[in-house]
C-alpha cells in the first residue's frame, strides 16, 4: 500500500496536480468497486438461501420475503458508501441531505416488512378465529401502515437534517383541532366505527334488530359490513339499510346470534273458556314439533299466561335451531293451529257483548226486555 501511494506521489508530481487529489480519487474508486464487490457478494448469499428455502411453507406464502431484504441491503450498501464518499471529500452538508435521502428511501422497504408480517399474521391468526371483525382491523392496519411509515420517515429526516418539527407537529395539532370541530359528526362515526371494532356487540354475519327500518318492511337483518363511518345491514326484505356508527353506539343492539343461533319463539294463542286446555295443550305440541327446524330438546311447552275477557290466553315457547326461522316458525304454527283446532272443535273466541234494550213504557209498567 506504501508502495502504491509513493507510485501515485510520484505520477501526480510529473502531471502537475496535487497528489491530494490522486489520494482521494483513489479512495473513491476503491470505495466504489468494494461496494459493488460486497453487493455481488451479498447478492449471491441471498440467491443461495432463496434456492435453499423456497421450498418451504412460510416462503410459499411470503415469496417476496428476499426481495425486501435484498433492497434493504442494497440501501444500506448505498447509505455506507455514500456517506464515505462524501466525508472523503469533505462536503459536510451534503452528506446530511444525502443521509435524510435515503432515510426516506429504507421507508420502503420498512413499509413491505410490515405488510408481509401483517399478511402472515392475518393468515394464521385471523383465518382461525369465528370472528370476522379481526378481518377489518388487519385491512385498516394494511391501509394505514404505509402513511404512518412514510410520514414517521418524513420526520426522522427533516430532524437529521436539522429542522426543527415541533412546529409543524404543534401546527398540525391546532389544524386537527380545527379540523374535529368542522367535521365533529364524522369524527364521531370513526370513533363509534373504532369502538364497535374493539367490543364487537356483533360481528358480519349476525342477525339483529334494525330500528330504522321503513315503516311496514322487515324490523331485522344480517350485518354485512362493519366500516368505519357507518354499518351496513341487510333486511329479510333485501333492503340495505346503512346506519351512521353513533347513532349504533346510543341505541340498545338486539343481536339474536351473538351467541348461537338457536333462539326460543314465543308464540300467543287464545282458546275459549268451554275448550279442552290440556287437549289445547297437546295439538300446540304436536304442531310445533312437526317443524322440521324446532329443536327437540328442550321440547315445545305451551303454558297458561292469562285469563282475559273472553279467551284464555295460552303462550307456545319453542326453540328453534335457526333464529333466522323466527317468523317462519311464527306463521307455519299459527296456520296450522287454526287448521287443528278446527278439526278438533276447539274453539278461538273473538270478543263478545250482551246488549240489553230498555223501553220507557215497559219501565213504567215494570217490564224490562233484555235483547242479547
Amino acid at each position: 500500500m506504501n508502495n502504491l501511494f509513493s507510485f501515485l506521489d510520484k505520477l501526480s508530481a510529473k502531471l502537475g496536480i496535487h497528489a491530494t487529489y490522486f489520494h482521494i480519487l483513489f479512495e473513491a474508486l476503491a470505495a466504489v468497486a468494494g461496494a459493488f464487490l460486497i453487493w455481488f457478494v451479498l447478492k449471491r448469499i441471498l440467491a443461495y438461501f432463496e434456492k435453499k428455502t423456497k421450498k418451504t411453507e412460510f416462503m410459499k406464502t411470503n415469496i417476496q420475503i428476499f426481495s425486501v431484504i435484498r433492497k434493504a441491503l442494497f440501501y444500506g450498501l448505498v447509505l455506507i458508501t455514500g456517506t464515505y464518499l462524501i466525508r472523503l471529500f469533505n462536503a459536510i452538508l451534503l452528506e446530511k441531505i444525502f443521509q435524510a435521502f435515503i432515510i426516506i428511501l429504507l421507508a420502503t422497504p420498512a413499509k413491505d416488512s410490515l405488510l408481509i408480517v401483517l399478511i402472515y399474521f392475518e393468515k394464521n391468526l385471523v383465518n382461525k378465529t369465528k370472528t370476522k371483525v379481526d378481518d377489518i382491523i388487519f385491512d385498516l392496519l394494511n391501509k394505514f401502515s404505509g402513511a404512518i411509515i412514510y410520514a414517521t420517515a418524513a420526520i426522522l429526516a427533516l430532524d437529521h437534517l436539522g429542522i426543527n418539527v415541533m412546529p409543524f407537529i404543534a401546527g398540525a395539532g391546532v389544524a386537527g383541532i380545527a379540523i374535529g370541530f368542522a367535521a365533529k359528526d364524522t369524527l364521531s362515526n370513526l370513533i363509534a366505527g373504532v369502538l364497535l371494532i374493539i367490543d364487537r356487540p356483533f360481528e358480519i354475519g349476525d342477525r339483529i334488530e334494525v330500528w330504522s327500518a321503513p315503516a311496514g318492511s322487515a324490523t331485522w337483518g344480517d350485518v354485512i359490513d362493519i366500516g368505519l363511518r357507518a354499518t351496513k345491514i341487510k333486511t329479510t326484505d333485501n333492503i340495505v339499510i346503512i346506519i351512521p356508527n353513533n347513532e349504533i353506539m346510543k341505541r340498545d343492539i338486539v343481536n339474536y346470534t351473538i351467541i348461537s343461533a338457536k333462539i326460543r319463539v314465543r308464540i300467543n294463542i287464545g282458546v275459549s273458556y268451554d275448550a279442552d286446555i290440556e287437549k289445547a295443550k297437546e295439538l300446540i305440541n304436536r304442531v310445533a314439533g312437526s317443524l322440521a327446524w324446532v329443536s327437540k330438546e328442550p321440547p315445545p311447552n305451551v303454558v297458561v299466561r292469562n285469563f282475559g275477557e273472553s279467551s284464555v290466553d295460552l303462550q307456545l315457547r319453542v326453540w328453534i335451531d335457526d333464529a333466522r326461522k323466527r317468523m317462519d316458525t311464527i306463521s307455519c304454527v299459527t296456520d296450522k293451529i287454526k287448521e287443528v283446532f278446527d278439526k278438533n272443535g276447539i274453539e278461538i273466541p273473538y270478543p263478545k257483548r250482551d246488549i240489553t234494550i230498555i223501553n220507557k213504557s215497559q219501565i213504567e209498567s215494570g217490564g224490562i226486555q233484555k235483547t242479547p
